[in-house]
């Protein structure tokens, strides 16, 4: 790992740390590009590896942010979570068996999906006074499974998936979605990297220069949050044209690693 990678990987991890803790979601996505391309980590499963364990540490740094603002619904948090684990060791086992270019242009179709969710859940106001519930624990525990799998499979936190999924059932406020979100990203990460790191596939050194700069980050970007809290709509935007712009541009060169084009 030459030092231009150690440094691009502080300045990467800054930005993903800010836009976990900006929005909660979005951020973990643009972790395996920015690793692949920008940073220039060869092997697709070992930038997805790393970036899975720089995202958990960056989410969990995130959460204490949130959690010091009372933004946490620890309950629904920790239900999505709990549901989410297994299926993100099972989708880390697949995603390995995977070709890594191809993995990658399936990622890049799923950020294209992912900046249409986002895009919509621009304007979701909610009821702040949410809590667990019979009536909303089957919807959060069928949504923790199934983007727990997607978690583990593509090396992400899934944070971007977790936010409208906690809307979605319990109606909570996007705040607090982004907040509680972070309790499951830590754990679809860690689950993630875990799996990963037992077949070698752990860039121990870019991961800790990874999570120093997304520590500085996720710190700004929580404070910013809960100032533009009424302006989240806006800030989705912004980012889901971002991931439009970056899905198009991985779709672009996997392509051409596989001969497509």
């Amino acid at each position: 790992m030459t030092t231009f990678q150690l440094v691009m990987g502080v300045l990467s991890g800054g930005v993903v740390g800010f836009t976990l803790g900006l929005v909660g979601g979005g951020g973990s996505i643009l972790a395996v590009p920015l690793m692949v391309y920008l940073v220039g980590v060869r092997d697709p499963h070992v930038a997805i590896g790393t970036s899975a364990l720089a995202v958990a540490a960056n989410a969990l740094i995130g959460l204490t942010n949130h959690a010091r603002k009372r933004n946490v619904k620890w309950r629904c948090a920790a239900a999505f979570a709990i549901a989410g684990v297994l299926g993100a060791w099972f989708g880390a086992m697949l995603g390995k068996t995977i070709d890594g270019q191809k993995l990658l242009s399936l990622f890049a179709l799923l950020m294209l999906v992912v900046a249409g969710m986002m895009f919509r859940s621009r304007g979701s106001e909610g009821d702040p006074a949410v809590v667990l519930n019979r009536g909303n624990a089957p919807k959060l525990l069928g949504s923790g499974a199934v983007t727990g799998l997607l978690s583990g499979f593509f090396g992400i936190g899934g944070g971007f998936l977790v936010v409208p999924g906690l809307i979605a059932s319990t109606g909570m406020p996007i705040l607090f979605a982004v907040g509680s979100s972070l309790l499951a990203v830590t754990a679809f990460g860690l689950t993630t990297a875990l799996s990963y790191a037992s077949s070698g596939l752990v860039a121990w050194s870019l991961a800790v220069a990874f999570v120093g700069g997304g520590a500085v980050g996720s710190l700004f970007g929580a404070r910013l949050a809960t100032r533009l809290g009424d302006r989240k709509g806006v800030l989705n935007t912004v980012l889901a044209g971002l991931i439009v712009i970056v899905a198009v541009y991985m779709l672009y060169r996997t392509a051409s690693e596989l001969g497509w084009i």
